[in-house]
Order: C-alpha cells, then structure tokens, then sequence
C-alpha cells in the first residue's frame, strides 16, 4: 500500500470521491499542513491552524497509480482558486499535494506543468506541492459523510453530486463495481 495526502477543499466532498476509486483502500478525512498538534474542527474551520481539510487516501499502486489519483483530484475540483472552492472560503479548503516521497513530487509537479500548458485552465493552477509534514483525522461524524447525509443535508446533492456524477462520466472505467450501479 501506498498513501497520498491531498487537500481540494471539503473533505466531505474529496471522500466521497476518492473512496469509490478501484485500489483505493481507504480515505479519511482530516487536517493536513499546519501547526497545531491534534486540532478540531472549529480551530480548523476559524482559519488559524494551518491546517487544511484533508483526506489521506491508502491505495494499491498495481491498481490505481498516484497519477490516477492526481488525475481524479485535479478533474474534480477547481485547481485555480486561491483558497477557495465554490462557496468555501479560506485557507481551510486550499489545493495541495502533501507529497510523501520525491517520486510523488516529481509527479505532482509533472501534471501541474502539463495541465497549465494544455490550456484546459483560463486561469493559472494555484495548486501547491508541499512536503507532507502531519495528518490528524477529523472528528468521526466526518467520516462517510456524504454517505450518511445525501438525504438530508442540502449540501450533498447541490455540491457533492455534480462532483460524483463528474466522477462516473469520465473516470467510470477506474470506479468499485460497487458504484457503478448505485444511485447518487
């Protein structure tokens, strides 16, 4: 197994995607970059730990690769918006990489090149390539939480959705089979 750590604004969002990924073993939501040991949500979500909602993704590099990965994470969020994705705002919901090992910077840093070149973005890709430095899971009702409140949170169908149902329009060849037949 392998670990990717990425942050492309809410969690709950980022989760929901990734874990429905052949060879991803698992995704956990939490806080990744910055200063303070063990910080909550309310710490994270005021602006002034550092920290970014994060999830830390194990996979199996013989089924999915960290460009698979890298690939999923950059289709399905907004890389050219500082701090921000769609209605969240703040350092909290920035695009990084938390990069574990030369290799997966070399890549992070390939793909962005080769994005920014290929003229898909207007905008200039924002997304940073840091050293992964700590990764503290968020509180356990984060966990599955697209999974748990697609019925009754609005969030969830107006944010989320749209994200899954670009998931399964272009990569659904990579999805569980598990996902390939369930609703959203």
């Amino acid at each position: 197994m392998e670990t990717a750590t990425i942050a492309g604004g809410c969690f709950w969002c980022t989760e929901a995607i990734f874990k429905r990924l052949r060879g991803v073993e698992s995704v956990e939501p939490g806080y990744s970059g910055g200063n303070l040991d063990n910080p909550v949500y309310e710490q994270v979500s005021a602006g002034q730990t550092g920290h970014a909602e994060s999830i830390q993704i194990k996979f199996n590099p013989k089924i999915i690769s960290f460009e698979k990965i890298l690939d999923v994470f950059f289709a399905t969020h907004d890389p050219t918006t500082l701090n921000r994705q769609g209605n969240d705002v703040g350092p909290m919901y920035r695009s990084v990489i938390f990069y574990h090992d030369k290799v997966q910077k070399n890549i992070a840093e390939k793909i962005i090149t080769l994005l920014q070149n290929s003229g898909k973005y207007k905008n200039t890709i924002v997304t940073k390539v840091e050293p992964f430095k700590n990764f503290f899971k968020a509180e356990s009702y984060h966990k599955d939480y697209y999974e748990r409140n697609k019925d009754s949170n609005s969030y969830c169908p107006i944010i989320i959705d749209p994200k899954i149902q670009k998931l399964i329009q272009e990569f659904k060849k990579d999805l569980k089979e598990e996902y390939l037949t369930k609703e959203i």
